[in-house]
């Protein structure tokens, strides 16, 4: 299929702002690729399925030189032109529209082709890859036509903009693959397709199943990361009980990060955080925890990874451990200085076994069974099972004494529901207010603070919309050694900067803080129409992604 093909199809995306058009044209676009599925990832902007974290890695710099190099012209040309149209994928159709060159158009792009070509530059390492990266690009645009030139840089880029969410894929294949009749024909095929994607985290896969009739053939295997189940927020412990039922397991909500642990029948260990990035060479303290004390041939559990102090033993803040899921040198030193213990709290898979269905308190049974617990090494979640507030407060007060952020309040006869918010499990925080929000934009600083990204724009989730909620320029240190400082987080965001306009800044939507703030107020200000008072950054939370921010339903829910 020729790729200019799809090109117009995202075009068509890229006019209109309604999810059931968007849905209808993607739904139309299958229709093409039964016999390359694999297309379905670029639809998204994507070459390798969502639980394949490998990266292209080209930055918008090094475009700009593929894009001089294609064109025949200078990069401050290019760079010049970025800035007044803010995009580089109209910069490449806008130069190469001008190039009158025999070379281009030299043959026709197909899909496979332009698939192909991406991975394989995601695939050059060592000296010399970025040249072989760049050059990679370049042979694509100088096939391309000023359109297709247009779509494959904002694909390199990972910045499609034509508002294709998984939400959107996923009804798409269910409209075409099933043809609905009812909306609760749909609703229930949108539930069975979502299940089968949370357990594979791969859009092609769910696809080819859904041609074949053949979904319930999808299953677990260790290696492969799934989703985890996600978990609304109560009130007080009043509202976790009405939510999860009586009598309830509470166990510590504990202050570290998820960590998915998977291993085969050939003791090959594999970690992946919420996002699904292998994260096992950061973490071989925890590969040798689990292998020594995890009685299992196989299994996928679900754990915390918690930092403590190494001399008092005591707990510590996310924070102070939140560099190791990132580095990539001096692992086995950062892993002495900065020790985690795992507190594993859930299992979804045992010796070729699906547990996804089997009650949590039997999950927990056979966890029980399996893990030997060594302290500071590896543990159960502290847990307690009743049906009594006042006993509730009391172990509530006892996890806050400890360090820790909570409570977690799980149905007992419950099954483990992959990527989902559905009140099987609650958490309980105390009334300090903060949530997980996404960098969208910030504005370059002045005096002591020029040359700093000094004020912050965040944003919460509306379905597969950004809505901005506030600024934040508070939360931050002037120096690295006193914590997450003005000039670190400048260089984490310059290489996201997407558009300029005098001090502002638009960021791609990558970076995820977690923000506290003293209250909620309406504000015609922002998209979200709600404004944060007095925010201020806690953390970065390299763990977490887009879809793991608040929505603008706990937005407004915290506003009352």
């Amino acid at each position: 299929m020729d790729y200019s093909k799809l090109c117009a199809v995202y075009e068509r995306l890229e006019g209109t702002t309604k999810g059931l058009e968007k849905t209808s044209i993607v739904a139309e676009f299958l229709k093409s690729i039964k016999n390359f599925p694999e297309a379905i990832y670029l639809l998204q902007g994507k070459v390798f399925p969502d639980y394949d974290t490998r990266e292209l890695g080209l930055s918008e710099q090094l475009v700009i030189k593929a894009i001089a190099k294609t064109g025949g012209v200078l990069e401050k040309e290019v760079t010049s032109l970025f800035k007044k149209l803010g995009d580089l994928g109209l910069v490449a159709e806008e130069i190469i529209s001008k190039k009158k060159q025999t070379s281009l158009f030299s043959k026709k792009l197909k899909i496979e082709d332009v698939l192909r070509s991406l991975r394989k530059i995601a695939g050059f390492e060592g000296g010399g890859s970025i040249e072989s990266k760049i050059n990679s690009v370049v042979e694509l645009l100088h096939n391309s036509s000023p359109k297709e030139a247009r779509y494959i840089v904002r694909t390199v880029l990972g910045d499609l903009k034509v508002g294709v969410g998984s939400g959107i894929l996923r009804d798409g294949i269910v409209e075409f693959c099933f043809n609905p009749k009812s909306i609760s024909e749909k609703k229930k095929l949108v539930e069975v397709v979502q299940e089968a994607y949370d357990k594979t985290n791969d859009f092609a896969e769910v696809f080819i199943r859904c041609l074949e009739n053949s979904l319930d053939k999808i299953k677990l295997s260790p290696g492969r990361p799934v989703k985890v189940m996600l978990f609304p927020k109560a009130k007080d412990i009043s509202d976790a009980f009405r939510i999860v039922g009586k009598p309830a397991a509470f166990e510590y909500k504990y202050d570290g990060f998820r960590m998915v642990i998977n291993k085969d029948n050939k003791d090959n260990v594999k970690i992946f955080t919420r996002r699904l990035e292998n994260v096992t060479k950061q973490f071989p303290d925890v590969v040798s925890s689990v292998l020594s004390n995890v009685s299992a041939k196989s299994f996928i559990i679900d754990s915390e990874a918690v930092g403590y102090d190494k001399k008092s033993g005591k707990y510590t803040p996310f924070q102070a451990i939140s560099q190791r899921i990132k580095r990539k040198y001096g692992i086995e030193k950062m892993a002495a200085e900065l020790p985690i213990e795992l507190v594993v709290f859930d299992i979804i898979f045992l010796n070729g076994k699906n547990l996804i269905d089997t009650p949590f308190e039997k999950r927990r049974k056979l966890l029980e069974k399996i893990v030997k617990q060594k302290k500071k090494k590896i543990v159960l979640a502290k847990q307690i099972i009743t049906d009594r507030e006042e006993v509730v407060e009391k172990f509530y007060a006892e996890a806050i004494s400890n360090g820790q952020e909570g409570l977690m309040g799980k149905n007992l006869k419950a099954p483990y529901k992959p990527g989902s918010r559905v009140g099987y499990a609650v958490k309980l925080k105390p009334k300090d207010r903060d949530f997980d929000l996404v960098i969208t934009g910030a504005e370059w600083g002045t005096g002591k603070r020029a040359g700093w990204l000094t004020s912050f724009d965040v944003s919460c989730r509306d379905g597969e919309k950004l809505l901005a909620v506030g600024k934040v320029s508070t939360g931050l240190k002037e120096l690295s050694e006193e914590g997450l400082s003005f000039e670190e987080m400048t260089k984490i965001l310059k290489k996201l900067i997407i558009s300029e306009s005098g001090r502002h800044v638009k960021i791609k939507p990558r970076i995820v803080v977690s923000v506290q703030f003293q209250n909620i107020q309406k504000s015609p200000t922002y998209e979200s129409g709600y404004a944060l008072r007095f925010p201020r950054i806690n953390a970065l939370r390299p763990d977490r992604g887009i879809y793991d921010i608040a929505t603008l339903k706990d937005i407004k829910s915290s506003s009352k």
